[in-house]
């Protein structure tokens, strides 16, 4: 009953419409009462063929038009049709009996299981986060139950990491061993501009029943249109704040970032926004922060959000727009590298090059030791690869290098791990111990 009080407050008193008056690619202009609507409104958009409409929303104002854009296609949309405002911001209503479930970005169910239960409380999909000094700190090691990250690049709760990689280098199967393995009370997934035929493999074969049943997964495939993708991140952090603000340690997964910034870049570019850096526009790195800023911990009391992102560098170029501004956002990043997928080690993380800011408050005291040895041994393999390859490298020249070269191939096993293989923090320093011969001071 107070969900359905809280949908008569939100309705507007009169009904107040417009009409197209012109429709340029994908983007609709509106005439009429515009001083009624705002940026982020909610408009009907008469489709006069079949008698349905589509949703789109405000995006921008030109000539005393309303610029609109649709969340489905432009098709039946004519000169004259009307436009009537619906809402003056977009909000959901979420509960706990969403767990379970896959819906689309404007909160619809799209698992064939039923209509979704509403909650009582309306979230708006713009959210602030939290002030900055009345959020508590990070929290412990979070353990993800894989080998590389737990050892070498530990995340702790409520730290926000980013997966850096190239297409086809395997960040997806990689955010698909977090979902499964991670220990948080929910997980949160937004599919953003997935591929449509990955999705129902990464909810049956990778996320499994068990993992699907403590998570909630928003999707919006890359046939979607810009609006879709965009508010499936959006409602992706919205989700995981209301899950957060009920004191759950969420893991809020998000693959990916890129598509999100390309989407924005889209909408920047058809309101009129000029493009500065690689064609991205200005609202793009407005957007990034005010995205990623609401993972993190929560005001003291409520639970976490880990936030893990994944990023689409370009061309494999780990210094392209998106990726530059991202890494200055997050807590730490993860590189992963074609050159080390080729060589059928997965997941194809670059430890060297791979960072967790949080990490050296949650590492314990006498594991230090046997990690700076670990990365000693992989840095001097690295600097002199070139070389021991050439057969240029002579034994017995380097103790250093004789060790690193005798040690390289258990390393390169430790870091490699099988898609459904699981292992735990503990787990995982002892074995590194083993490895290297040391035992923890």
């Amino acid at each position: 009953m107070q969900s359905l009080f809280t949908e008569i407050e939100q309705c507007l008193p009169v009904e107040i419409y417009g009409t197209v008056e012109a429709v340029r690619g994908l983007l609709v202009e509106v005439a009429g009462p515009v001083h009624e609507m705002s940026i982020g409104a909610r408009v009907l958009l008469e489709i006069r063929e079949n008698a349905t409409s589509v949703q789109a929303e405000v995006v921008g104002f030109r000539d005393g038009v309303a610029l609109c854009l649709p969340f489905g296609g432009v098709e039946g949309i004519g000169h004259g049709a009307k436009a009537r405002l619906i809402s003056r911001e977009s909000i959901i209503h979420p509960s706990r009996s969403w767990l379970g479930r896959v819906v689309n970005a404007l909160g619809e169910p799209i698992d064939g299981k039923g209509p979704l239960q509403f909650g009582s409380t309306p979230m708006s999909l713009r959210q602030s986060p939290p002030a900055a000094a009345e959020r508590s700190r990070v929290g412990g090691p979070l353990d993800v139950g894989v080998r590389a990250l737990n050892t070498f690049i530990t995340c702790c709760r409520g730290q926000r990491m980013g997966i850096f990689a190239g297409s086809g280098v395997g960040k997806s199967v990689l955010m698909s061993m977090l979902a499964r393995n991670a220990e948080a009370d929910v997980s949160v997934i937004g599919l953003i501009g997935e591929r449509g035929r990955e999705v129902q493999e990464f909810i049956e074969d990778d996320l499994g029943p068990e993992g699907l049943a403590r998570s909630v997964v928003v999707v919006a495939t890359s046939d979607e249109s810009v609006l879709m993708r965009r508010q499936a991140a959006y409602l992706t952090m919205t989700l995981s704040e209301y899950f957060r603000d009920h004191g759950n340690d969420v893991l809020c997964m998000m693959d990916s970032v890129t598509r999100f910034a390309m989407a924005q870049r889209e909408i920047g570019l058809f309101t009129g926004e000029p493009p500065t850096s690689k064609g991205y526009t200005p609202t793009v790195f407005t957007e990034l922060p005010k995205l990623l800023e609401r993972a993190g911990p929560g005001k003291v009391g409520s639970g976490s959000i880990t936030g893990l992102f994944s990023v689409l560098v370009e061309g494999d170029n780990h210094n392209e727009p998106v990726a530059d501004a991202v890494r200055g956002i997050l807590d730490g990043h993860i590189v992963m590298e074609r050159a080390i997928a080729e060589r059928g080690r997965y997941p194809a993380i670059n430890i060297l090059k791979s960072i967790s800011r949080m990490m050296p408050r949650c590492v314990p005291e006498e594991m230090r030791p046997i990690l700076r040895k670990a990365k000693a041994l992989m840095a001097t393999y690295s600097d002199m690869e070139e070389l021991i390859r050439l057969g240029a490298y002579q034994k017995g020249s380097d103790s250093d290098v004789d060790e690193a070269i005798l040690r390289n191939s258990q390393l390169e096993a430790f870091l490699g791990q099988e898609k459904h293989e699981k292992t735990s923090l503990s787990a995982g320093y002892e074995q590194l111990a083993h490895l290297l011969e040391m035992t923890p001071a």
